[in-house]
């Protein structure tokens, strides 16, 4: 299933690169001189299909070299997390064995529920909230981006070098976003920060229900059957048991494997599964599909 040539190259997912680029590109120039919501709105989709881009370099596309994967998705268009921070946890993630667990897995959204029942009512409520589809819209990029930069600090403090070379590299990354801002864009500031708070909101859109608290680490990982704009701007990753199941299969490759073995891949998760986003969002938009202490974890 590698489709790279003899000069190691995917092309679809180069095609991605130029869309996400061109944009975030129009989007911060052209389109906001014209109208300023178009320009917020294309520079949103072009940050949030660049996360997914970059989630595809992480795991090897579209070049064979790492090194090359990595320059691809280089300007943080996103601006929050650093590259190699988002490889390392990322990777992490991916040990199925401990998949939701709220200290082994780094993209967890539960937490241990002796910790749950330390924190005080302002603290759980924003926390509940955040476990609705609408509060994680509204609260999730920066309740995430909170919770990812207190870990991290406290890894940097106690001497992880690795924490803080990631850290170190996302500052010429960012800066060369915020000198094409400021220098060639025609948005404001404000503008452009509502734009990438958009853009991580889509994001939260496919975080939202990837995995379920569930005895058997195979049926925790979930498939959205959505073929529509939202599934490519996810880059597939809609169906992602497949994913994590084969995670080295490029994006365009995974609704054909679907399709082949629709029943074995339905059968291995136990029927986690949602026929489009359109029914994610009737069901959970303002109530929560899970709770925030892990269901499956004793309190102590």
């Amino acid at each position: 299933m590698d489709d790279r040539h003899a000069a190691g190259v995917e092309w679809p997912t180069l095609g991605v690169a130029a869309l996400a680029y061109g944009l975030w590109g129009l989007g911060t120039t052209l389109a906001a001189a014209l109208w300023l919501p178009l320009g917020v709105a294309l520079t949103a989709l072009g940050a949030a299909l660049h996360a997914s881009l970059t989630h595809e370099a992480l795991h090897g596309h579209p070049f064979r070299s790492p090194v090359a994967n990595a320059a691809l998705v280089f300007p943080a268009l996103s601006v929050t997390v650093p590259y190699l921070r988002f490889k390392d946890t990322h990777l992490a993630h991916h040990r199925d064995a401990v998949l939701t667990d709220p200290y082994d897995d780094p993209e967890s959204n539960y937490l241990d529920p002796a910790v749950w029942d330390r924190l005080g009512p302002v603290r759980r409520g924003l926390l509940a909230a955040n476990n609705t589809l609408a509060g994680r819209l509204l609260l999730g990029p920066v309740i995430g981006q909170a919770a990812f930069m207190a870990r991290d600090w406290r890894a940097i403090r106690a001497g992880d070098r690795r924490v803080a070379a990631g850290w170190a590299l996302h500052v010429p990354a960012v800066a060369l976003v915020l000198a094409w801002v400021g220098w060639i864009g025609a948005m404001a500031w404000w503008a452009f920060a509502l734009a990438t708070y958009l853009g991580l909101s889509l994001l939260k859109i496919r975080t939202f229900l990837e995995h379920r608290a569930h005895e058997k680490a195979r049926a925790r990982t979930v498939i959205i059957e959505d073929r529509g704009p939202l599934a490519f701007l996810f880059l597939n990753n809609n169906l992602h048991v497949v994913h994590h199941m084969h995670p080295k299969v490029a994006w365009y490759r995974l609704p054909a494997l679907y399709r082949a073995h629709r029943d074995r891949f339905a059968a291995c998760n136990e029927g986690y599964v949602y026929r489009s986003y359109r029914d994610i969002f009737a069901r959970y938009l303002t109530r929560a599909k899970d709770p925030v202490p892990h269901p499956l974890r004793p309190r102590r």
